[in-house]
């Protein structure tokens, strides 16, 4: 008698809280004014995906209201929750990347194995897409393109190569897939061909250090680029340059940010190498805004370092990014994103890795403007254009 009653009483505890999700359990979002006036532009808004910490499921959406309609700038926390009741867990588990394509979001859930997908105007959920330890995205002609390490997250010698996904922007389809270098992390596309940077951090000490290239019209690797070691990020400039970082062997002294160029018989090379820990980075016309973030284990403390580079040039240019005192305030940068109309810039910061993070703003000139709080690891965003402007 005293198990079944065990199991009744169970039962209406499950039911109990069952009804509560479908019914008004709803977290709901919190608002914050920034005090600063807007105007109505191209750029209504930015999404900020926070990371949360690994294995705690804390990933939310942020939402940076600059449509003017509000006659301030507003930022609207945890958004995806309150829009999206019936999602358990939210989000997941660390989120990784985030982009705007048409009237969709895409957001990689890196360690929760997907890739979610809502409208960009309500945030509502329309797909979720099942992709093994995904990584980052990029976009071309229809077909969202997805790295993943495949393997499971694990330090091993013999951790998997790893793999790009073609999926169908309209069905969510996965059409196709190829094998690429060793846990492969940033891709962009650029003139037919994607490249994809390998990092193989998962082999260490025995990283990868190549670009794969793909050519998009038969999804086959075409050309593998011998770079430098442990590659994170990629990105294209305006001069049909590539740029990619390297986080180096063993420490951050050794990191690089490397630049490919086509030489005499069009294949993509190295053209130069800059000695730079080049954490994240975003390209505006000429100028690459970067910063690098260096562990003491003296002090148990960041030390980080600001920058801008001319890509045509290739120098560093005049240091506006950390003109501003409040720049003395950041714990741990950990993502930069760069207004490609104004200028202006917003820098992340994840403080402890534990608790709610910061965003910042600053003018193009690099004099500080506002902050507000974000979810925890505030590191990936993107803008939202006037639907004309969108893809």
């Amino acid at each position: 008698m005293n198990r079944l009653f065990s199991f009744i009483l169970l039962a209406a505890v499950l039911s109990h809280l069952s009804s509560c999700r479908e019914d008004e359990f709803v977290i709901y979002s919190d608002e914050q004014d920034t005090g600063v006036g807007t105007v109505a532009g191209e750029i209504v808004g930015m999404y900020l995906l926070n990371e949360g910490n690994m294995g705690s499921n804390k990933s939310t959406l942020d939402f940076l209201d600059l449509s003017g309609a509000a006659g301030t700038v507003r930022y609207h926390r945890n958004i995806y929750s309150e829009r999206n009741p019936h999602e358990l867990k939210e989000l997941g588990d660390v989120g990784n990347d985030i982009k705007v394509y048409g009237s969709q979001l895409w957001m990689v859930i890196n360690c929760s194995n997907k890739v979610e997908v809502a409208t960009v105007d309500s945030c509502k959920k329309i797909a979720k897409i099942d992709i093994p330890n995904c990584r980052y995205l990029a976009f071309d002609q229809g077909y969202a393109y997805v790295s993943s390490y495949v393997g499971p997250v694990s330090l091993s010698s013999n951790a998997p190569l790893g793999r790009v996904y073609k999926v169908d922007t309209l069905t969510f389809a996965k059409v196709d897939s190829v094998v690429v270098g060793y846990q492969p992390d940033e891709l962009v596309v650029h003139e037919g061909k994607l490249y994809v940077a390998n990092s193989g951090g998962y082999r260490v000490p025995h990283y990868d250090q190549t670009v794969s290239q793909i050519d998009l019209a038969t999804f086959r690797v075409e050309r593998t680029i011998d770079v430098a070691p442990n590659l994170h990020r990629i990105r294209a400039d305006k001069y049909g340059q590539l740029w990619v970082t390297s986080r180096g062997k063993n420490t951050s002294s050794t990191a690089s940010l490397v630049c490919l160029h086509k030489n005499g018989q069009g294949e993509m090379v190295v053209a130069d190498t800059i000695k730079a820990n080049v954490s994240d980075m975003c390209i505006v016309g000429d100028s690459l805004y970067f910063f690098g973030v260096d562990f003491s284990m003296e002090t148990f403390s960041n030390k980080a370092t600001y920058g801008i580079i001319n890509v045509r040039t290739h120098q560093v240019i005049a240091d506006r990014l950390s003109l501003a005192s409040e720049m003395g305030s950041i714990e741990t940068p950990y993502g930069i994103i760069v207004n490609p109309i104004h200028k202006d810039f917003y820098l992340m910061d994840a403080k402890d890795y534990v608790s709610s993070g910061e965003l910042l703003h600053f003018h193009a000139d690099g004099t500080f403007d506002w902050r507000v709080w974000t979810g925890d690891i505030p590191g990936h965003a993107a803008f939202v254009y006037k639907q004309k402007n969108s893809q």
